[in-house]
């Protein structure tokens, strides 16, 4: 409806007239009802738009599913159908506010989670489908130092949070550029080129798209396919078509419930990338264990950078411990690399999650948040902080080594020098046994009794040397197996302590205080004792 009532217009030339209120007459006529007037305004917003036609199909089958296949058309009261009643305030309260400035947010995004708390959505419970709250959005995208020349992707893009707001930090340097036509070509650079995102749900597609079209039309490169399965890292359409996609930049908070905890789809983004960095908002067990292969092999190419444990950000949505994994991409992890682990459950927002509330009511700046989010980007990034909420001192902020594939150089080394001395006692014992079993067989077939006796003393030297074989292998068995555990113990804790908890160090030694709060405590329990038998 949105779509419908701002039309197209561009260089002050109307090329789609915006649906106005009275265009829509309330006629029970089935092909010519109020719904099929507003899809008849949203096809031709859609047809205006250089966007490939299959693309367009998609969307307008999505819409034509609530404005063509429902009774909405119907009168909600004399003269006036639901449609109309519903356009009547989108037309008169929402689209001004897109039409006299650019709201730089995710919209469509922001409406998904309104409708869920509202009405039940389809699958609601099932779908996967948690949406980045904006405020994290941005936090991600500073993470990343996203600026006009980026170029920024998300395999798993949803409602289009995370390129949203790629989009604003962009064109906000790029208006910093003084001359005007250097100024348009950037910006137009910025939505034409610089932007994709990969979306395999049909319905979250069509809100990723839109959120785009209402940003000025970034939606070039938003495409509708499995990022898994079949996007091949490259542009699918306009002057670039078939050339890779130069990302530097992935943002990604993927399906939990993906191989590796959504691990798989940073495994391959990050693998056709030459450089840049990632943030991945993630549920956090997926960097102690549960991301399984894909965050050892992440390693392999990029570095950590910094953990970030973050709060109940979902607020209900998601009942998952979620963190930021930031990474410099592009360069293998340096064992001695210092990785940042920091505790950010307390941002300073207060969150709650009453239904048919303002964002404002259910999410409410009690500490001071907007300068805890800049000192986390500045934590990350190296700079100074202004504020120093989360400092090494308050053990919110905690910087320690990872274990690399270079930790297992010297278990490799010992348990290698192991199996270089059982390896080959084996390989004899099996040689032996072999034997043994073929002189048994011989044995048993033997007609003549010399050879039975030929073959029995064969038997007895065979089984006194496979005795004193096993006896060697007996002895250094115990060797290889504490070597192979060591070994298995460093492997699985690649990719595997990546988590704020995992770095916390616990102070077992009591101070003063605690001594005295225990033994007032200790004191006072032997009183109340004391008076319950009567001894006081």
């Amino acid at each position: 409806m949105i779509i419908a009532g701002l039309g197209v217009v561009e260089d002050d030339k109307t090329i789609v007239a915006p649906l106005e209120i009275d265009d829509l007459k309330s006629k029970q006529d089935k092909r010519n009802h109020d719904g099929v007037q507003i899809m008849n305004t949203i096809s031709a917003y859609l047809d205006s738009k250089d966007i490939p036609q299959e693309k367009v199909e998609l969307i307008k089958t999505n819409f034509e599913q609530v404005f063509i296949q429902t009774d909405l058309y119907k009168e909600y009261q004399p003269g006036e159908s639901r449609l109309k009643k519903v356009y009547i305030t989108v037309k008169k309260d929402i689209v001004p506010f897109f039409t006299k400035q650019k709201y730089h947010l995710d919209f469509t995004g922001k409406l998904f989670n309104v409708l869920n708390d509202w009405v039940k959505v389809p699958d609601g419970d099932q779908n996967d489908v948690v949406l980045t709250p904006r405020y994290v959005c941005d936090l991600m995208v500073r993470l990343c130092q996203v600026n006009k020349n980026s170029y920024v992707w998300d395999y798993a893009a949803g409602s289009g949070g995370f390129l949203v707001a790629s989009m604003k930090a962009m064109i906000k340097e790029a208006n910093q550029i003084k001359d005007k036509e250097e100024r348009d070509r950037t910006i137009n650079s910025i939505k034409m080129k610089q932007l994709l995102g990969v979306e395999l749900r049909p319905d979250m597609y069509s809100l990723a798209v839109l959120n785009m079209f209402l940003m000025g039309d970034g939606s070039t490169h938003i495409l509708c396919d499995d990022s898994l399965k079949n996007y091949s890292g490259k542009y699918e359409q306009g002057d670039d078509k078939d050339d890779d996609f130069p990302a530097d930049v992935f943002l990604l908070n993927p399906p939990y419930s993906a191989d590796g905890k959504g691990f798989n789809f940073v495994k391959l983004a990050l693998s056709r990338m030459k450089g840049g960095y990632a943030a991945v908002l993630i549920q956090e067990n997926a960097g102690s264990g549960a991301g399984g292969s894909y965050s050892r092999d992440i390693l392999d190419k990029n570095t950590l950078i910094a953990s970030i444990k973050m709060g109940d950000i979902f607020c209900g949505r998601s009942s998952v411990q979620t963190a930021i994994y930031v990474f410099e991409v592009g360069h293998t992890h340096p064992e001695k690399k210092k990785v940042k682990f920091i505790d950010f459950t307390n941002d300073g927002y207060t969150r709650q999650s009453r239904r048919r509330s303002s964002q404002e009511v259910n999410l409410r700046d009690t500490d001071n948040a907007i300068a805890r989010y800049s000192e986390i980007v500045d934590i990350v990034l190296d700079c100074e902080p202004d504020t120093s909420y989360y400092t090494i001192d308050n053990g919110l902020l905690i910087t320690d080594t990872i274990t690399t594939r270079n930790a297992l150089k010297e278990p490799q080394k010992k348990l290698e020098k192991v199996h270089e001395r059982i390896d080959p006692l084996r390989i004899k014992k099996t040689n032996l046994d072999s034997e043994l079993r073929d002189k048994t067989k011989l044995l048993k077939n033997a007609k003549e009794v010399s050879e039975k006796n030929l073959l029995e003393d064969e038997i007895t030297s065979l089984n006194k040397t496979i005795v004193e074989l096993t006896k060697k292998i007996n002895k250094i068995e115990p060797e290889l197996a504490e070597a192979q555990k060591n070994y298995d113990d460093i492997f699985n804790k690649i990719g595997a302590d990546w988590t704020y908890a995992q770095h916390k160090q616990i102070d077992t030694i009591p101070n003063k205080e605690a001594f005295e709060s225990t033994i007032a405590d200790y004191l006072s329990w032997k009183i109340s004792q004391a008076i319950k038998e009567g001894v006081l």
